[in-house]
């Protein structure tokens, strides 16, 4: 687990308004969290440096892309041992189609967020990016009908208590 960063309330503020508008200029930041737009500029650096803000997202529809069918692979890993592992994670990564991938505890060694054109390659990339490896024993496959965001590590309304 990683070490938690001392935050104020000031701090607080700044992650939720810039969570739920990342695109918020510094001097409208400034003002709704009632500090000077240079003490502003040097909290969200002092944030950034911290790793508290990993970077800025542009989220794009994979259908959009031509990428209409995901799918959610369940990939079990034998022998599951560090020298196999690094490579296969470095690996799906690289991959094109792949959106997220988890590592897990349980039967199942890792969860991969896939997005691909169609079934002929989800079955392409399953065969031959997946269980073509020698160190994947098992994949899974799991085809999303929907899913949905949910809402920021800080929503932008102040839940009762804060």
């Amino acid at each position: 687990m990683r070490d938690s960063v001392p935050l104020d309330p000031v701090d607080l503020a700044i992650l939720r308004l810039l969570q739920n508008d990342a695109r918020m200029t510094y001097r409208d930041l400034a003002a709704e969290v009632g500090v000077a737009p240079s003490t502003c500029l040097d909290r969200v650096a002092r944030l950034r440096r911290a790793g508290v803000i990993l970077g800025h997202e542009l989220r794009v529809d994979p259908a959009k892309l031509g990428r209409g069918l995901e799918a959610l692979l369940l990939v079990q890993v034998r022998p599951h041992r560090r020298e196999l592992v690094g490579p296969f994670v470095e690996r799906v990564r690289a991959l094109p189609e792949s959106r997220a991938l988890f590592h897990l505890t349980g039967p199942d060694d890792y969860l991969v967020h896939v997005a691909v054109a169609g079934t002929a390659d989800l079955q392409r990339l399953v065969l031959d990016e997946f269980t073509s490896r020698k160190e994947v024993a098992r994949v899974e496959t799991r085809l999303i009908f929907q899913h949905w965001d949910c809402g920021p590590l800080l929503p932008a309304r102040h839940a009762a208590g804060e």
